[in-house]
C-alpha cells in the first residue's frame, strides 16, 4: 500500500490583541440612584402603611398598599439589571 505524503503544518500565529476602551461609567449614572430610590420608596410605603394602621398612604387601597410597596421594590430590582 502506498504511503501518503506528510503535510507540513503552518506555524501558529496568535490573533492580534484586541484593544477595548472600557468606561466604568458608560452613560448609566441614573441606574443606581433610581434603583435605590425605588427600594426606599417601596420600603417607606410599606412602613407607613403599617405605622398608620392602614390609613396612609392611600386609604382606599386598603391592604393593596402592601402590593404597591412591593411593586416599587420589584421595579427597583428590574432597574438593577441595567447596572454595570
Amino acid at each position: 500500500m502506498p504511503k501518503s505524503r506528510i503535510r507540513k503544518k503552518d506555524d501558529f500565529t496568535p490573533p492580534p490583541a484586541k484593544t477595548t476602551n472600557l468606561k466604568m461609567n458608560s452613560g448609566r449614572g441614573w441606574v443606581a440612584p433610581l434603583m435605590l430610590a425605588m427600594f426606599l420608596i417601596g420600603l417607606a410605603w410599606i412602613v407607613l402603611f403599617y405605622v398608620s394602621e392602614g390609613s396612609l398612604p392611600i386609604r382606599a387601597l386598603g391592604n393593596w398598599n402592601i402590593v404597591c410597596g412591593f411593586g416599587f421594590i420589584a421595579v427597583g430590582f428590574g432597574v438593577s439589571t441595567q447596572w454595570k
